[in-house]
């Protein structure tokens, strides 16, 4: 019961933050980056080049992941996304669709289409008395319970933070008001990229095996996510993927009717998102807006 616990709170932690940084994208620079979840791939094979053939701990391993994944984004958003900025919503969405095509068929180039593994042995266990948690899954669970209330203080406390959720919540007012919306676009990419490096090397390693399909399969989950949060809200992002988190785990367990089977949880994931935008169009900590 516990263990299972822990494993929604995990499970919850990981779209949320890698929801923040996609929500956060939107909000300030109004793109729908549909290449996040290969950013996720990216940083789940630089944690296999670290932990496998360099040697280094899943923790330092995740370190180097989302510092490379950052400065992916940003770099991508200084080569491409920047320059085209301005040519509308749809134009853009589409370009980062091709972009993710193009960093997963370059994954599938480079490290193949086999199945991987961490250098870590799946079949130990962390015996903690009242949970006995895998060797993912016990670095999964602290390393989200240390960055997710940093996150939401870091948004809330810190003078950065603070201009990120300004400018999300209206770009030509914090304009107006003295912040420098093209640096805090440059630190949003920074973020979304680092935290997408984080959720890659977590999913990865919580799941045992993965392949170059890693990101597209929680891509839609997501951005489910943050249109479940309020498109453009951090905190939104932040309550949604837990809420989506629980609600997907909560549906295998047996506890509940003897639960449903793991290929329906996407299913669920979207049931969920229909009925709460039938009752709150706006998501969670969305703003209604008359257009």
């Amino acid at each position: 019961m516990i263990r299972q616990l822990l494993q929604l709170a995990v499970t919850g932690a990981l779209l949320a933050l890698t929801g923040v940084g996609a929500s956060l994208v939107f909000g300030i620079q109004r793109v729908a980056n549909f290449a996040h979840g290969e950013y996720l791939t990216f940083a789940a094979y630089v944690g296999l080049m670290l932990n496998v053939a360099l040697r280094q701990s899943l923790l330092v391993s995740t370190v180097g992941a989302m510092l490379l994944t950052g400065l992916l984004a940003l770099g991508i958003h200084f080569a491409l996304l920047r320059p085209l900025r301005g040519r509308g919503l749809v134009a853009m969405s589409l370009i980062t669709v091709g972009l993710g095509l193009m960093l997963r068929d370059v994954v599938f180039l480079v490290a193949g289409p086999q199945i991987r593994q961490y250098a870590i042995d799946q079949r130990a266990v962390f015996d903690l008395r009242l949970v006995r948690l895998s060797p993912g899954q016990a670095v999964a669970l602290l390393v989200t319970g240390l960055v997710a209330p940093g996150v939401a203080l870091f948004l809330a406390r810190t003078r950065l933070g603070k201009s990120m959720r300004a400018v999300a919540d209206n770009r030509d007012l914090a304009a107006i008001s003295g912040v420098d919306v093209d640096r805090i676009g440059a630190y949003v990419w920074l973020l979304a990229g680092a935290l997408a490096g984080l959720g890659g090397v977590m999913f990865a390693a919580v799941q045992g095996t993965f392949d170059p399909n890693l990101g597209f399969q929680v891509l839609f989950l997501i951005f489910t996510t943050v249109v479940l949060g309020g498109i453009g809200s951090p905190y939104g992002a932040l309550a949604a993927g837990t809420v989506l988190g629980l609600a997907m785990e909560l549906s295998t367990w047996q506890g509940l009717g003897g639960g449903l089977e793991a290929r329906y949880k996407p299913v669920l994931a979207f049931t969920v998102l229909i009925l709460l935008l039938l009752c709150r169009p706006q998501g969670l900590f969305g703003k209604a807006r008359v257009l």
